[in-house]
């Protein structure tokens, strides 16, 4: 192993041929505190001073880049653990079971099924969300696709039969179904971002089905409350 003086004299040796201190920890493998130190006295030139500066400068572009890409690579890795997760979750649950149906239906219609009209309905900009309020409609209560009527709240610039066919297509339904289109003048002006497609309400005219619904959501709630208090 060299002696500490003959590091000391080579690493002053390489920092007046201008190179970095990072360089010369890694290549004697001496702390960077105890460098700083010796290289106090070494005076550099003005280009040894800008190479060094661009030296470093590139070192935090790799440094951030690198960082970038591990931030990307731990929050796909959580994605996929959260996915994975409701895969579990989802495995434990028979999804054909009407009652569990009942039981989504009701817990999403708490949250976003109209309450006031004596009807049952529901408005959303999801898709995903009706198709899911359609779908167990269908299986659990066998709806009469005849009486689903449609409406469409949209922006003041958007396009209204172009959407009404988008939310047909979506939906499985008919466009005769989409009875009601109204438009926000607030927004004349303002330009709707895109893939916004308004806000689509479905109605059906039975309450009964609101009713239960409610009523099966709040008594979940009550008992959830009830044994974790």
């Amino acid at each position: 192993m060299l002696e500490w003086s003959t590091k000391k004299r080579r690493a002053i040796e390489m920092r007046k041929r201008g190179l970095s201190i990072v360089v010369i920890e890694k290549k004697l493998k001496i702390n960077r505190s105890t460098l700083s130190g010796w290289f106090k006295s070494v005076k550099l030139t003005e280009s040894q001073k800008r190479k060094l500066e661009n030296q470093r400068l590139r070192g935090l572009m790799v440094a951030r880049s690198r960082a970038v890409e591990w931030h990307r690579s731990q929050k796909k890795l959580r994605l996929e653990k959260a996915l994975q997760e409701a895969r579990d979750t989802l495995g434990n649950i028979d999804t054909n079971n009407s009652h569990v149906l009942d039981l989504a239906l009701a817990m999403l219609y708490l949250g976003e099924g109209l309450k006031q009209p004596e009807e049952t309905g529901m408005g959303n900009t999801d898709p995903l969300i009706l198709k899911t309020f359609l779908s167990i409609l269908r299986k659990n209560y066998n709806v009469d696709i005849r009486r689903i009527r449609c409406e469409l709240h949209l922006r003041a610039d958007q396009d209204s039969e172009g959407l009404k066919k988008f939310w047909s297509r979506e939906l499985k339904l008919p466009v005769e179904n989409f009875k009601y289109i109204s438009f926000d003048k607030r927004t004349k002006g303002s330009p709707s971002y895109e893939n916004y497609r308004g806000v689509c309400v479905i109605r059906y005219g039975n309450v009964a089905i609101k009713r239960k619904l409610i009523n099966i959501s709040r008594e979940f709630c009550e008992s959830v409350i009830k044994e974790h208090p």
